[in-house]
Formats: structure tokens, C-alpha cells, sequence
């Protein structure tokens, strides 16, 4: 039988799991609402984020993933690893703060922008020819003639197709003998766009950076992250993901000043 303090325990931690499940389901809700998806029930499911390891892609200079079992179930009676890796390892967010000093950090976005309705732009055609291929404004304005307006609180991918190259790091980050990378991202124009004329949460890339392989000033970046919203890299399976009408759900790092961090992104409709 349980004491009355555990049952007074219980109840309270259901009441508030219930009012975390209510609130959660009013956001994707509203979401949904936004993206024009009817009904409660997904059908399908795909993970947008690629495996975390030592092996994976990294943007030059940052420090490969080490993982250190410290305990086994053999040994110890339990099993566990510390991590240490750099926060913009493997399918990840960069945070506002990322680029623009006093910016909000990740732990600091609101939930309301971790549902999203997802827009994928496709642009992998084009970048098969030219891997410095950029999402542009005309790219956007093409993707709405054909699937309307973007919601309100959208977030927008480009799907180039160059998570083809994940396995194979020399040939995802692309360097020619100058060191120059080369891989699709978003225009300056169309991230100017994007944050200015629709009302959008943040944008994501299949590559390893939210601006084209060659730049050097990181517009995109410094634009989209400079207007409050944040940026998903390295995401996996877009092309399994219907250009409207899924659903975002972003696992959000949530450590203290976190500059991003690793995320679970999922789309569901």
C-alpha cells in the first residue's frame, strides 16, 4: 500500500504531466493550424538527424567527438560514457547567440519555436551541377506558387541532396586545394527575405553551414540568427519528407549559455 505522501507525490506529478501533454498538444496544434494540416493523428514519421560520432563531417579547426566509457554493466552493475564534443557537432541548432553577441542563447528560445510547420525547399537538381548552389528568392517564390504562401512560424529547409556525402567527411566538406569549401546553403538575398517578408522560426540545411561553402562573411547566418531565429545543419532524410504540410518537432539543446547543440529533429505529418 502507498503512504499518503507518495500518493499526494503521484497525483501532483500527473497533474503537471497533464498540463505539459495539454500545453504541448496546443502548440502542435497550432502548428498544424498554421501549415494547413487537418486532424490529430500522424501517419508518418521520418528523423531528420544523422548518428553522432568521432567519424562524422566538422567545419575546419573544430575538434572530432571523443566518447569515454567510464562505467560498464559488466564491471560496474550499470552502463555510461562521458561526452565531449564541440556544440556545433553533427545534426545541430546554432542559436541566435552564435553569431551576435547578447543574442538569446539556446536554452533561451521559446518552445513555441521548437513546432514548427516545415517547408523543403528542393534544390538538389541544381546542386548536383554546381555544388556552390544557393537557395535564392526566386527558389522561394517558385516553392509558394506551387504550395502557397509559407505558414506563419514556418521553418524552412533546403534539401540539396549533399547528404549523400556524409559518410565520406573529405568529400561532404568539399575543400579544393586552396582550402575553399564548396557545398549549397542559403543566399544572403534569400535569408534577408525569408527573416524580413515571412514570418518564419529559422532554416535548416542538409550541409554543414546555413551560408554556401565559399563565404566568407556568413550573411545568412548573421542575418537569420541577427533576427532572433535560429538554424538546423546537417540534417538527414529530407528528401523523405513532403515539401508542405509536416510538422517539426526540434529536440532543442538546453544547457546554460549554450552558443547551440546537438539536436533530435523529427517531421511528422
Amino acid at each position: 500500500m502507498c503512504a499518503p505522501l507518495v500518493m499526494e507525490t503521484v497525483a501532483r506529478s500527473l497533474s503537471r504531466r497533464s498540463f505539459l501533454a495539454s500545453s504541448l498538444a496546443a502548440l502542435a496544434g497550432a502548428a498544424l493550424a498554421q501549415a494547413g494540416v487537418s486532424g490529430k493523428a500522424f501517419s508518418r514519421a521520418v528523423d531528420l538527424t544523422h548518428e553522432l560520432s568521432p567519424e562524422i563531417p566538422l567545419f575546419p579547426g573544430a575538434e572530432p567527438m571523443r566518447i569515454t566509457t567510464l562505467v560498464t554493466v559488466r564491471q560496474n552493475g550499470y552502463y555510461g560514457n562521458r561526452l565531449d564534443l564541440w556544440e556545433h557537432s553533427g545534426t545541430h541548432m546554432d542559436a541566435p547567440a552564435h553569431f551576435v553577441e547578447g543574442a538569446p542563447t539556446a536554452e533561451k528560445l521559446p518552445l513555441s519555436a521548437l513546432i514548427a510547420p516545415l517547408a523543403v525547399i528542393h534544390i538538389h537538381e541544381k546542386a548536383a551541377k554546381d555544388p556552390d548552389a544557393q537557395v535564392t528568392v526566386d527558389d522561394i517564390l517558385a516553392y509558394e506558387r506551387q504550395y502557397g504562401r509559407l505558414p506563419k512560424g514556418a521553418f524552412v529547409a533546403m534539401h540539396s541532396g549533399w547528404e549523400s556525402r556524409w559518410r565520406d567527411p573529405k568529400a561532404f566538406l568539399n575543400q579544393d586545394a586552396s582550402g575553399t569549401l564548396h557545398f549549397p546553403g542559403f543566399s544572403p538575398e534569400a535569408a534577408a527575405f525569408l527573416v524580413r517578408e515571412r514570418e518564419i522560426v529559422g532554416i535548416g540545411v542538409d550541409t554543414l553551414s546555413l551560408d554556401f561553402g565559399p563565404s566568407k562573411d556568413f550573411k545568412a547566418h548573421v542575418t537569420v540568427l541577427g533576427a532572433g531565429k535560429y538554424g538546423l545543419e546537417n540534417l538527414a532524410n529530407l528528401a523523405q519528407v513532403p515539401p508542405s504540410g509536416a510538422l517539426l518537432f526540434v529536440g532543442g539543446p538546453k544547457h546554460k549559455g549554450a552558443s547551440g547543440g546537438p539536436v533530435r529533429a523529427v517531421a511528422v505529418w
